[in-house]
């Protein structure tokens, strides 16, 4: 049982650094999976449901670098980093629920591992965003 738990806590662990990586991309990657549904929902084949996946994901992200580099007030930036940060944070919280379903089994204590896990996703998400994003301003 306690070998179950260490290797529970390393894989999190693994998970969340690979979520960090990948966190500034989850609204993009969300957006263009969704988009991807309801194409191939409305009638589209795989291929071209693929392809309006990759188009509307590839435009999100540009859009977050278009609006970071012409946007010059630090609010407006925090506002457009948190928008971009809010899926990362589900993300995690889900990343963090589905490892833990069988090595927890207290319910409290899941949701607990998931809300510290996704938050600690989001913010970051945010950091990166904000980070980045200042450091180029000045």
């Amino acid at each position: 049982m306690i070998a179950v738990m260490l290797m529970s806590v390393a894989l999190i662990a693994g998970l969340c650094v690979l979520a960090y990586t990948l966190a500034v991309y989850a609204l993009p990657f969300m957006l263009g999976v969704e988009a991807a549904r309801f194409a191939y929902g409305t009638g589209s084949g795989l291929i071209s449901a693929g392809l309006v996946g990759l188009v509307a994901g590839a435009a999100a992200y540009g859009l977050l670098v278009f609006v970071f580099a012409s946007l010059r007030s630090p609010i407006l930036r925090l506002i457009v980093a948190l928008v971009f940060a809010a899926p990362a944070t589900v993300a995690g919280y889900a990343l963090v629920h589905g490892v833990t379903g069988e090595a927890v089994p207290s319910e409290v204590w899941r949701q607990f591992f998931c809300v510290i896990g996704g938050g600690f996703v989001g913010m970051s998400a945010l950091l990166r965003l904000i980070g980045g994003a200042f450091m180029r301003a000045e």
